[in-house]
């Protein structure tokens, strides 16, 4: 069964992607650390305090989460993996982004050769509904389908 969930567009774009999901905050720069620093083409997630995502990789992936925590550094840390090739398919957040992500989704979009559509907003039900290994498909202007 295919559900619709309505976002707010950060980044525009589209995709089909495998969902790899977090219910904990998602921490950019502990997440991509490893993967940036030691060239991990895996791109397994390195935050040890997100037991969700821990070690799983995140290259291509649909990532399905509430919000993003952690350092000012994480709008770079994000902008960096996408100038690399190690963004995951596209962002999906259940709650807000914040700036500092949204900065460096922005400048990827616009700097970089990524297509990593980022959509904001998208309610706590999508958070509830979706699991990882489910389908899922993003459209230009905000709607997300899983299946």
């Amino acid at each position: 069964m295919k559900k619709t969930f309505q976002g707010h567009v950060v980044t525009a774009g589209t995709c089909t992607a495998e969902a790899l999901v977090s219910h904990g905050g998602f921490n950019t720069l502990a997440s991509y650390q490893t993967p940036m620093l030691l060239g991990d083409r895996q791109v397994k997630c390195s935050d040890q305090n997100n037991p969700d995502l821990y070690q799983k990789s995140m290259l291509g992936k649909a990532l399905c989460l509430p919000e993003t925590i952690g350092s000012t550094t994480g709008g770079m840390a994000l902008y960096t993996v996408c100038a690399t090739g190690k963004q995951p398919a596209c962002m999906l957040f259940s709650k807000h982004i914040d700036s500092l992500a949204a900065a460096g989704a922005i400048l990827a979009a616009f700097w970089t050769d990524a297509n990593m559509p980022v959509i904001d907003r998208l309610g706590e039900e999508f958070l509830a509904y979706v699991r990882d290994g489910m389908t899922v498909e993003v459209k230009e202007n905000g709607v997300v389908e899983v299946e």
